[in-house]
């Protein structure tokens, strides 16, 4: 098996070893693609199927629109088409013949679903209208990663439609609270969340709400979004409905999403030296069993009693892979699944076969017990929550040691070159202000906190007096 380059020695190659060695991605031929790997789309699965039954339980229905847009419906709205058109891919030709309107490949669902939306709309009575897409995406990157940053990615985008500005915002933070709790809960991460600088806000929306985790490294990385556009669409895709009085007037809209990038969140933010750490509740297999013989006659006897546990763990609703390769040592079968990060390592030899026991290995803390044979069907299932909160509470300590305070520039790069993270810093500068700041540190505004400053401060950059705290990092 490849070794894995040390995060402390280069922390990007050892996530691009991590992601080929942990058999979750390949590269493709065409350049700045992916090819998911079986044990990498498994996760995208599980994110899929818990993700998308909170998108239900919100009443939001999943729909299917095309994946070419007609150039046309990009250029309706200026700021939307500005913000995405270095990263277009346009068809020109089709069939063998030049096409009468390029079209664009989806690099976002906004226009070609609100020219739609204008047709299913007419009455309040149609509102709200919640729909959800699962999708590709294509947007053309210069300097891509595995799932960090690909031309071709998957994704789920919400948007919907309401009679008021009230609703809509509403519904922007319900949206926003739901990936916060699907990151606590499900992926184990814990988060930043709150509202993203002008500089930062979605091309023709309001307004921009971010989720932000911490990677292993100190930098930040955007997991998801929720946008508030306003009426900016409605009025440029003439989304209008006639209210209980009578009057014709224009929708307000949200639209939000998280993509594969997840997967990346998850690499980043929970691996460690040895490589992936999965929570147990997104983990393919979140227990593999490994057997330990030296004859025939105890490869059999251990075979029979691990496929008895097997099925008493699958009974359990816990998912399991026997690893029964007799063509590879029990050391290597160790690292394989170190490496590829299932929660908990099942061993069991002829001696822990007459003693009642095998022996468990955590893959959070790396510790190593014995537990009897007949407790397993309990035990186990309680190990993998145990293992579930233990990792959200090792990465929310990262976060909390990792978050500082400056009241200065020189203060602020001081922090993120020595330690990285978070720095919390008095804002009250504007959009080109943070493009010069960027350009000075390579720090950009993660988040805005939501709470004013009691007293204001001088702006650690323009020096003007404000009460508004922001969260700055490097990011990803």
């Amino acid at each position: 098996m490849s070794k894995i380059t040390p995060q402390s020695q280069n922390f990007s190659q050892w996530y691009l070893d991590v992601v080929q060695v942990a058999d979750l991605a390949d590269y493709s031929k065409v350049k700045g693609c992916m090819v998911i790997k079986p044990y990498g789309y498994r996760i995208w699965e599980l994110i899929q199927r818990d993700l998308d039954s909170r998108i239900k339980e919100a009443g939001v229905q999943n729909v299917y629109f095309p994946l070419f847009i007609p150039e046309s419906f990009l250029t309706k709205e200026k700021d939307h088409v500005e913000g995405f058109a270095p990263e277009c891919a346009i068809v020109t030709h089709g069939g063998g013949k030049k096409l009468a309107e390029p079209l664009v490949v989806r690099p976002t669902s906004e226009t070609i679903m609100y020219d739609t939306f204008a047709d299913w709309i007419q009455s309040y009575r149609d509102l709200p209208l919640l729909v959800n897409q699962w999708a590709n995406i294509v947007r053309w990157e210069m300097r891509t990663r595995p799932f960090l940053r690909t031309t071709e990615f998957l994704w789920q985008e919400g948007h919907t439609v309401h009679a008021t500005k009230e609703e809509a915002e509403t519904e922007a933070h319900r949206a926003l609270k739901m990936y916060e709790d699907f990151d606590r809960d499900f992926l184990a991460l814990p988060i930043l969340t709150g509202k993203k600088s002008e500089k930062e806000t979605f091309a023709g929306a309001d307004y921009t709400l971010s989720t932000e985790a911490l990677a292993r490294d100190g930098k930040a990385i955007q997991a998801g979004t929720s946008h508030l556009l306003g009426q900016t669409f409605a009025k440029a895709f003439e989304i209008q409905f006639q209210d209980q009085d009578g009057e014709i007037k224009y929708g307000w809209q949200t639209s939000w999403g998280v993509s594969t990038r997840l997967i990346g969140t998850i690499i980043v933010c929970h691996g460690d030296e040895k490589g992936l750490r999965l929570p147990p509740r997104v983990a393919p297999y979140q227990v593999v069993l490994v057997p330990i013989w030296k004859t025939d006659e105890e490869k059999q006897q251990v075979f029979i009693e691990l496929s008895s546990i097997n099925n008493k763990l699958t009974d359990q609703g816990v998912r399991v892979y026997f690893d029964d390769r007799e063509n590879l040592s029990p050391g290597f079968k160790f690292n394989e699944w170190e490496v590829k990060g299932v929660p908990v390592r099942i061993e069991m030899g002829p001696r822990d076969l007459k003693d009642a026991q095998v022996f468990v290995a955590r893959r959070d803390t790396n510790e190593k017990m014995a537990i009897p044979v007949a407790s397993l069907g309990s035990e186990i299932p309680d190990l993998l929550e145990t293992i579930q909160e233990n990792m959200y509470e090792q990465a929310k300590i990262f976060l909390e040691d990792h978050t500082f305070e400056a009241e200065s520039v020189d203060e602020m790069v001081k922090i993120l070159d020595d330690k990285g993270g978070f720095v919390k810093a008095p804002w009250g500068g504007t959009a080109d202000d943070e493009r010069k700041l960027q350009e000075e540190t390579k720090a950009t505004i993660r988040v805005i906190v939501e709470e004013k400053m009691k007293t204001k401060k001088k702006c650690i950059f323009s020096g003007n007096e404000t009460d508004t705290l922001v969260y700055f990092a490097r990011a990803y």
